[in-house]
Formats: C-alpha cells, sequence, structure tokens
C-alpha cells in the first residue's frame, strides 16, 4: 500500500502559485510566477532526485498535469532522475474537464475522488505522489487522504497568490520528520499525519 504524498514549493507567505515559471499559472491576475527559480542550486536537485526515487505513481489535477505533459515527454535521458520516474510510471488525472491524456501511462479520474484515491493507495507500491496540483491538494488535505508533505520554503514573500493552506482547511496536526536547507536558503521539512490538532492554554 503506498503513501500519500504532496511536494510543495510555497513562499514565505503560504503562495504556492507558479513556482516554475512566468506563463505556469497566470490565473486571477497573478503575475510573479517564476519566483523559485533564482534558488535551483544543486542541494534542491538533490532533494528532488531523492523524492522521485521513492515514487510508484503520480497523483496530479488537470493544470500540473498539462504543464508537465507539455515538456517531460520531450526529456529522453533515461539518465534524468525526474523524467525517467514521470515518464515510466502510471500517471493519474483528478479532473472532470479534461477529455483525454496522451500521455504514455496517463488515466483521468472522473469517478468519486474519494473512492478512486483509496483505492490507487492500496493497489500501488512505493509512494502515490502529487506534486503542485492545489485544487487537488486541497480536496485530499480536507479528507485526511494524504500521509506525507514535503514542504520547500522559499525565503520570498509575494503578498499575493493561491495558497497550500487556504482559509478554511481542515484543522490538522502533522508530526516533523526531517529537515534541511539548502545552500541558496530553501528550508525543506517534512511531515506526516498525525490526526487532529490538540488544544490548550498557557
Amino acid at each position: 500500500m503506498a503513501q500519500l504524498s504532496i511536494t510543495s514549493f510555497v513562499t514565505l507567505d503560504g503562495v504556492m502559485q507558479a513556482p516554475g515559471g512566468p506563463e505556469e499559472d497566470t490565473s486571477g491576475g497573478f503575475a510573479l510566477g517564476g519566483w523559485s527559480v533564482p534558488y535551483g542550486d544543486e542541494d534542491f536537485g538533490r532533494f528532488m532526485t531523492e523524492v522521485f526515487d521513492q515514487a510508484g505513481a503520480f497523483l496530479l489535477g488537470r493544470r500540473t498535469y498539462e504543464i508537465f505533459a507539455g515538456y517531460w515527454p520531450k526529456v529522453t535521458d533515461p539518465a534524468d532522475p525526474v523524467a525517467s520516474k514521470l515518464n515510466s510510471l502510471p500517471k493519474y488525472v483528478a479532473s472532470t474537464k479534461l477529455e483525454k491524456a496522451d500521455w504514455e501511462g496517463s488515466t483521468i479520474i472522473h469517478g468519486d475522488l474519494v473512492e478512486e484515491v483509496t483505492a490507487l493507495k492500496e493497489r500501488t507500491d512505493g509512494e502515490l505522489q502529487v506534486h503542485g496540483s492545489g485544487a487537488l491538494a486541497h480536496f485530499l488535505m480536507a479528507h485526511d487522504l494524504i500521509d506525507k508533505i514535503n514542504l520547500l520554503l522559499f525565503p520570498v514573500v509575494l503578498g499575493t497568490g493561491r495558497k497550500l493552506f487556504a482559509s478554511g482547511a481542515v484543522p490538522t496536526a502533522f508530526r516533523h520528520t526531517a529537515s534541511r536547507v539548502t545552500g541558496a536558503g530553501v528550508a525543506i521539512h517534512t511531515y506526516e499525519l498525525a490526526g487532529r490538532p490538540e488544544y490548550g492554554s498557557y
């Protein structure tokens, strides 16, 4: 049975929108895309290689799937640690709008997402990985379907943009299991689901 992991790039003020380029996601008039790029050093690359090494399958939202499908199939070097996984492993797309998915190994999920994801976890070895996919991440967290979050915290504040932990998120507690800081200053934290928060008073 797979662990469902979310790997997300976020700013200090929690924004996850369009880390990889100016045109990646301009929805809502967002014009600050590409904010993670200046921090992409060797330490960052090493961590992402470690993440993809654990993948057994991928679960993606429509927008992230379309971004990935427009780039990664063109990377054919078998030694590329990200492309080799994305191009060879099963990819599941959670979408009610996408009519076809031509990237080899892709399947569109149209049914009850809770049931579908639960079944995927049961029949997948390794990790069922979510990358980006903000709306999907919100849904999975709201339904307690995630097991682990890799949170890459970049030393930049944007003041606008879609956030990973949006207003109205279900109160959730996590257990911190690992951390490191890259040479460029990205703080990488790994958390595992720990249930509901406990409350007290000082």
